[in-house]
């Protein structure tokens, strides 16, 4: 009853646009055309571990309703609202900060709201393993690795250590992290992968709230200084109003740089459960369904001569589409984009000419 769960879904998933809008982040879309959402999707792969009134989604308030509408089960002060957004260790901070008003014995696992998982039981094996390892050992951090595939030059990468002794005799599977590796070319994502001691960094966490408390403390004083201010408005009527005229002051950091990386007492479990964050159309690309000619389609498409090529068309509309090979064309909500696949990175820089 002590575990916590923080679901940060404040993004706008940009480079998925047509489909991910501000009006309609990625979130809250089918794009892998499971039936559910990616937020659902989270909130059901963590359910067996965390209890239903022990979520929290940390979210733009312009998408409370949403959140509302696609997780029926929690109740509205389970949906954390920020004003503006200041990257994830803010984010992760208001939401420690709420937990402690309620259970200051909390165990937490952070994760983003739109990652693909296929194998769920291994999935919840592995944070039940956090979770033990953190009861027996103080002052650790955690993130979840995963034992990477190919060379990809999308992910963060963790060095990890290549010694168990530290760990080895409480748990063979928890091993040290040397370091965090920002996002590398492709010549050296293949010489990690050929190292055999790299994995990706899967941006979920775990950790008990009072040491991610205290590393707050330690390595971010000044954002810990913001909230500290309304250290008493927590879990009260009174939250938001200090959220809504305070939360801009936090500075604009991500956990991994803000903690992670600064944490001599960080450890990972290298896991293998069927992760991708689809976080582009070519990570959408690779787990598709695909006709004969290497085609993802989605949608009501007549394909001619087409070869690996993704469609996506919103239901209600129709198209046909010829001769394109290696292209992504998309459209949902009176926008239109067609652009080749390898040039996808470019689509967030794009969509600032329409604006």
């Amino acid at each position: 009853m002590n575990n916590y769960c923080i679901i940060m879904a404040g993004g706008i998933g940009s480079r998925f646009w047509p489909l991910s809008k501000d009006n309609y982040p990625k979130q809250f879309l089918d794009i892998l055309g499971t039936g559910k959402s990616f937020i659902q999707s989270t909130y059901e792969r963590f359910s067996p571990v965390i209890p239903d009134e022990n979520f929290l989604v940390v979210t733009n308030k312009a998408y409370k309703q949403l959140v509302l509408e696609h997780l029926p089960m929690l109740h509205p002060d389970q949906v954390l609202c920020e004003p503006a957004r200041r990257n994830t260790a803010p984010c992760i901070a208001y939401a420690a900060y709420h937990i402690q008003s309620r259970c200051k014995e909390a165990n937490i696992v952070v994760t983003p709201a739109d990652h693909l998982v296929t194998n769920e039981v291994e999935f919840q094996r592995i944070i039940r393993l956090g979770f033990d390892f953190l009861a027996k050992n103080q002052n650790a951090l955690m993130t979840i690795g995963i034992k990477p595939s190919r060379p990809e030059t999308g992910y963060g990468y963790i060095q990890c250590g290549s010694r168990r002794d530290e760990v080895g005799s409480r748990n063979e599977e928890v091993v040290k992290v040397e370091m965090f590796k920002e996002k590398p070319d492709y010549e050296t994502a293949v010489k990690f992968v050929s190292e055999g001691n790299y994995l990706w960094n899967s941006g979920i966490f775990l950790w008990t709230l009072d040491d991610i408390m205290q590393a707050f403390k330690q390595y971010l004083p000044e954002m810990v200084e913001v909230f500290e201010k309304g250290k008493n408005d927590f879990g009260t009527a009174n939250e938001q109003a200090f959220i809504d005229a305070h939360f801009i002051e936090s500075p604009n950091i991500s956990i991994d740089y803000g903690v992670m990386e600064k944490s001599p007492n960080t450890f990972t479990i290298p896991a293998d459960f069927g992760w991708s964050d689809i976080g582009t159309w070519g990570s959408l690309f690779t787990h598709a369904k695909k006709d004969e000619n290497g085609n993802a389609k989605r949608g009501k498409v007549v394909s001619v001569d087409n070869k690996n090529t993704i469609i996506n068309i919103e239901e209600g509309t129709e198209a046909v589409v010829q001769g394109l090979e290696d292209y992504l064309v998309a459209f949902r909500d009176q926008s239109l984009l067609v652009c080749k696949l390898h040039d996808e990175q470019k689509i967030k820089v794009w969509i600032e000419g329409l604006k």
